[in-house]
């Protein structure tokens, strides 16, 4: 959250918004609570929270027509919201929607990885729902768990443990220790057929060749921001046979060539610098 918003937040406001909702009675209370302390710290938008006979809903609103959108940051925040409260209940709830105020990107395919629900892109407002039933929940965490959560934050809070989603992430986290992995060495390991691996990753819409290029593009967009090392070390890092097939790939994912997306990020990022 430190670089997302036009006035940056301080580190430690975490514990503060924790300190705010561990006495509310009932999630409701909490989630009224958690607009309002953000509703101090953001000047560009502001959180507003809304109960109807079957939803909780919070909305992420521009305070002014020229409030920039940033995808990451409005992603978080839901995020966020999703995720204390799931950690206030004990346990991951359900949600029922949510909806994001810019056009559908082309890394769609790994929002549902933060949220277990039906996403929608372009709309008026980034929201999040929730059932009405929730509101009347009251939390169970004392004051002895806050360190805990704290100390192992984003971690408790920013991925989802929902069963449809955990093949996903298991295949993600194989191949990220060895991207030479195959479906076969992935299916073994993950105690399952090839075949039912397949199966699985077919019912949520997946492939594993998919998974593994989604994988590919997020290592070599890392490396070409972080990293001085040249594209013909990355591309074999990532396991291409050369670095014109890196190229074409990257070109596909991001629609601009590796050299050309390292050039822009250094521009932005000389432009950004204080």
């Amino acid at each position: 959250m430190m670089g997302l918003w036009s006035r940056p937040i301080r580190t430690g406001s975490l514990k503060y918004i924790i300190r705010v909702l561990m006495d509310a009675p009932t999630i409701d209370v909490a989630l009224y609570r958690f607009t309002q302390f953000w509703n101090l710290l953001l000047d560009d938008y502001r959180l507003n929270f809304g109960q109807a006979e079957t939803t909780l809903r919070l909305d992420l609103i521009p305070r002014s027509p020229e409030a920039r959108v940033n995808r990451f940051g409005h992603a978080l925040m839901l995020k966020l919201t999703h995720g204390i409260v799931s950690w206030l209940v004990g346990r991951e709830v359900p949600v029922y929607s949510v909806g994001l105020a810019f056009p559908r990107p082309s890394f769609a395919a790994d929002y549902p990885i933060l949220f277990p629900a039906p996403i929608d892109f372009d709309g008026k407002h980034s929201q999040i729902t929730f059932g009405a039933e929730l509101g009347k929940i009251r939390p169970v965490r004392s004051a002895a768990d806050v360190r805990t959560f704290l100390a192992r934050a984003p971690r408790d809070w920013i991925f989802t443990s929902y069963h449809e989603h955990a093949i996903r992430l298991k295949v993600r986290e194989l191949l990220h220790a060895d991207l030479g992995r195959t479906l076969d060495d992935v299916s073994s390991r993950l105690h399952m057929s090839s075949r039912t691996l397949i199966r699985k990753l077919q019912e949520e819409g997946l492939s594993f060749q998919g998974i593994k290029d989604e994988l590919r593009r997020d290592l070599a967009i890392l490396n070409l921001v972080r990293n001085d090392v040249s594209l013909a070390e990355i591309s074999y890092a990532l396991g291409f046979s050369t670095p014109a097939v890196f190229h074409r790939a990257f070109r596909h994912w991001t629609g601009m060539t590796p050299g050309t997306y390292r050039t822009a990020q250094r521009s932005i990022s000389q432009i950004t610098k204080p």
